[in-house]
């Protein structure tokens, strides 16, 4: 999201005026509804317009043909389902109804979109007047620049109110909705340029369309990628489905527990990127004691922690690398074998890369959080052979807030955090031309950029470690350790600069200050006493 975009701030706290008494959860599905109908009713307008006009490539062409606009990947509206129909009458009160009946005839004549669009207007708690303001309200949206920027303006005010749901909702929000910013970082740091895409837990999708926007930022061709994603909650996959609907992309997405019933069983993925729920206690685990997945150790069947780990180790393909969300605690703990399982995991090789980040980044929850880098294989000729090796980085000091209650990672952090991570894996020069960790940007609040060289041999492409701040850690670190991956633990404190300053020089000053503070304090107390005696009061 752009930052200060007036636009998408603008409509959504109209449309969250709107909202009256209704719950988010519930509102969210009306919004995005009307926002998704907007956009294609505006892009079937345009196309239609050009059939009609029958110039060039459209000349004899039938501008009611369905086939004609799927063609042109544009999906057909029916008559009484275009946006300028029905915002004709939004203000009779069969207005819900009319709406739930234009879904369901876009939805007969697209196939891809069955299933997926809300009909949920027609509801007798859904205040119908407030609900014709806000057809009236998206109205004033134009889905009708050339080229993709329509597209674009879509995808942004989708997104930008996919999170304001998120934050409206609080805890339940962030089942469907990852911050942007950390889906950002999970992406610079794979580059899925091409191949196959996973996401298990894929919520409102927002993993796959970051992983379009690389793509397409990089000069690349989305075509380059296939998308496959599963997501147990029915309402959460239908904003999935629209979420990558809107913007072209195609992708197979699946309805079901990903534990009891995988439904991508053969896929085996060249970038996972995720953020399975926390911490879940209910995951049916005693079901799945003896499952292929857990090759390096059952996990405890009252934590899901080390289940998303091994059930996405099991998904990715002989070279695959992921990046998944996981809390703290997956880092350290030793309950219920999880210590054993990791350790299991870290003598196979599997983990690339640690990455502890700033707290209150999620809407849904404070437990602090951590991203683990696996790859299959460390020694594979892409990148340099790290099979000694695990990178840890200790972000906890980054990001900014955006508000009373929550955190993001600016594009600074991201480029600083994902940097290092290529100057550290790479054998060359890093694709964005940071050769050496001096070139990446100013870390704020005191972080230098630029380091003494520690005397370590040099890694990758000019890669060195920053004292509180990150470090190549041998599988021997580790071990010592006790299998801990806590970046806290190897990267050490941050180095302080010397101010030249002689020690005793300070503490005297420190002590003045002090003193002076503390007469100050006296004459104030006695101005009070003195004060509260002239009116009486004696103490």
């Amino acid at each position: 999201m752009p930052e200060n975009n007036e636009l998408e701030r603008t409509l959504w706290l109209a449309a969250d005026k709107m909202r009256s008494n209704m719950d988010a959860a519930e509102y969210k599905h009306v919004v995005l509804g009307l926002i998704f109908l907007k956009y294609i009713s505006d892009a079937f307008n345009d196309m239609h317009a050009k059939l009609a006009g029958g110039g060039g490539d459209f000349e004899g062409a039938n501008p009611e043909d369905p086939d004609e606009y799927l063609a042109n990947n544009v999906f057909f509206v029916p008559e009484l389902s275009r946006w300028d129909y029905l915002q004709g009458r939004a203000k009779l009160p069969s207005i819900g109804k009319d709406l739930d009946d234009a879904m369901d005839e876009i939805e007969k004549i697209n196939p891809s979109l069955k299933g997926v669009l809300p009909k949920i207007y027609a509801d007798p708690e859904l205040n119908k007047q407030r609900l014709g303001e806000l057809i009236d309200l998206i109205g004033t949206i134009g889905f009708n620049q050339a080229g993709n920027k329509a597209q674009d303006l879509l995808g942004r005010v989708y997104e930008y109110f996919l999170g304001q749901f998120a934050d409206a909702e609080g805890k339940k929000g962030g089942q469907f909705y990852t911050p942007e910013s950390i889906v950002k970082l999970l992406v610079e740091m794979l580059e899925p340029y091409n191949g196959r895409v996973y996401d298990g837990c894929c919520g409102s999708g927002g993993m796959f369309v970051q992983s379009e926007k690389f793509v397409l930022n990089h000069q690349g061709n989305i075509k380059d990628l296939s998308i496959f994603g599963q997501e147990s909650n029915p309402t959460t996959l239908r904003l999935a489905k629209m979420n990558l609907a809107i913007r072209g992309i195609d992708a197979k997405l699946e309805l079901g527990d990903t534990f009891l019933n995988d439904k991508h069983p053969d896929l085996k993925a060249d970038f996972i990127l995720a953020n399975p729920p926390f911490n879940i206690s209910d995951w049916s685990g005693e079901q799945l004691r003896d499952d292929v997945r857990w090759k390096y150790g059952a996990p405890p069947t009252g934590n899901a922690n080390y289940a998303w780990l091994q059930h996405f180790i099991h998904k990715l393909s002989p070279n695959g690398t992921a990046g998944i969300v996981l809390a703290n605690g997956s880092m350290n703990s030793n309950t219920g074998g999880e210590g054993e399982i990791r350790k299991n995991m870290i003598e196979a090789g599997l983990i690339d890369c640690m990455v502890a980040l700033p707290s209150q980044l999620f809407y849904n929850t404070m437990i602090p959080a951590c991203l683990w880098f696996l790859a299959r294989n460390k020694t594979n000729h892409k990148f340099r052979n790290r099979s000694n090796e695990i990178l840890f980085i200790d972000a906890r000091k980054l990001g900014e807030m955006t508000n009373r209650r929550n955190r993001k990672l600016t594009d600074e952090d991201l480029a600083l955090i994902s940097g290092t991570y290529h100057a550290w894996r790479n054998k060359e020069k890093d694709p964005k031309g940071l050769s050496r960790q001096e070139d990446l940007p100013d870390k704020k609040n005191n972080k230098v950029s630029s380091v003494p060289d520690s005397g370590k041999r040099p890694l990758g492409s000019g890669y060195k470690d920053i004292a509180g701040f990150c470090k190549s850690a041998t599988m021997d670190e580790v071990r010592n350790n006790n299998y801990v991956l806590m970046p806290g633990r190897y990267v050490g404190a941050e180095e302080i600069e010397d101010d030249g300053v002689p020690f005793d020089e300070k503490m005297n000053a420190l002590t003045s200050k002090l003193a002076e503070q503390f007469a100050n304090s006296a004459k104030l107390e006695t101005k009070i006493r003195e004060n509260l005696a002239g009116i009486g009061y004696e103490f």
